[in-house]
């Protein structure tokens, strides 16, 4: 909110290069947001609470939308640990490494009646399945990919998937034929059109004009180019609205027992939970594995050396790693890269939220660091 309210006070919208511009952690955020991922929008964004939404849906589908929002993954792990949410379809996703609370996480997908986890490999919340599904990769299967500025594109699958292997969707179609509800899927340019078909903004977007070159979104018809730039006008809401923010402090602030703020980050050559990139040596070999990020002058009084043993406490648990002594990090601050199940921070932080999004809090929480013999 205050980085939209800067752009619109200073004019840094509309034209070519302004605007903000936030970058996706993982690749393809942008389209699975598209394709209604979100507990509280359809596909192309159209909200479950519009009636007009959920007829139309309703309709395509052959079911009644409720009208009520899912839930963020945070609250589906709330509720599975409370017993409110019984099974669990994970895909491609490795929350026990890589969300905040690891062992709640690891708990609550514990007392699910069913996990079934679509992987290509047996990561740590793979391990913890009732079924493991085996998927295609990104190169195995067709598709599209959406990047951060709306620009679809498509992908070809370059080789088969191995052994049993298949796309998600071929998974998706067979498991919901066994439950008696087949959805009719047949080809990933199918569910395509039926995206466009229901999706106003992808309405003009098809395979065969994707293989001419990406298009971004709004594109309402077939004539129609795309949009690079949205809000060169107005925005939906008008011509823009400030919206005054207060400081918040993190849940946790730090005391005499536990002085300093841990956060977590991500290395250059670790993708994600690793789960693909630290297969590969290469990059493994660029990895300084899971190490504390710490100032000179809090190791200098903590008595820790650089590549020294260090231990990482907070009021949830510990964690063992070693040390790197940089001024990357400012005093009173320590950080880790939440890549590596072997030193996990997220053992250590805390499950705050933020009030609007829900999302987690940056992962900040407040602990205590000891140098180890």
């Amino acid at each position: 909110i205050a980085l939209s309210n800067l752009a619109l006070v200073t004019g840094h919208v509309g034209t070519v290069g302004a605007g903000i511009n936030p970058l996706r952690g993982q690749n393809n955020v942008q389209g699975a947001c598209d394709m209604g991922a979100l507990p509280d929008v359809l596909a192309g964004y159209q909200r479950v609470d519009d009636p007009a939404a959920r007829a139309k849906f309703g309709a395509a589908w052959g079911t009644v939308i409720p009208e009520r929002p899912g839930l963020t993954t945070l609250a589906m792990e709330h509720a599975a640990h409370d017993g409110a949410v019984r099974a669990m379809l994970i895909l491609g996703e490795d929350p026990v490494v890589t969300d905040p609370g690891s062992t709640a996480v690891q708990r609550a997908l514990e007392a699910l009646d069913c996990l079934i986890v679509c992987e290509l490999f047996l990561t740590d919340t793979a391990r913890l399945a009732d079924v493991v599904f085996p998927v295609a990769s990104f190169a195995e299967k067709d598709g599209t990919f959406t990047s951060t500025e709306r620009r679809v594109q498509r992908v070809h699958r370059a080789v088969p998937p191995p052994g049993e292997a298949r796309a998600d969707w071929e998974i998706l179609e067979a498991l919901a034929a066994r439950l008696g509800r087949p959805m009719g899927l047949t080809s990933a340019a199918g569910i395509f059109d039926e995206v466009a078909r229901l999706s106003p903004i992808y309405a003009g977007i098809d395979y065969a004009r994707l293989d001419r070159g990406g298009l971004q979104w709004p594109c309402p018809n077939a004539d129609h180019p795309g949009t690079p730039r949205l809000h060169e006008e107005e925005f939906t809401r008008g011509r823009g609205r400030l919206v005054p923010v207060v400081h918040t402090p993190p849940a946790e602030a730090t005391d005499t027992e536990y002085p300093l703020q841990l956060t977590t980050f991500r290395l250059h050559h670790v993708y994600g939970s690793g789960s693909m990139t630290r297969r590969a040596p290469l990059l493994e070999r660029e990895n300084p594995r899971g190490l504390l990020w710490i100032n000179p002058t809090d190791a200098a009084a903590l008595a820790i050396h650089d590549g020294g043993g260090v231990r990482i406490r907070s009021r949830r648990g510990e964690v063992a790693t070693r040390a790197v002594v940089s001024t990357d990090v400012p005093p009173g601050t320590v950080a880790m890269p939440y890549h590596f199940s072997e030193a996990p921070p997220n053992l250590v932080t805390n499950t705050a939220l933020d009030p609007i999004s829900k999302m987690p809090e940056l992962k900040v929480c407040a602990v205590a660091v000891e140098a180890l013999p």
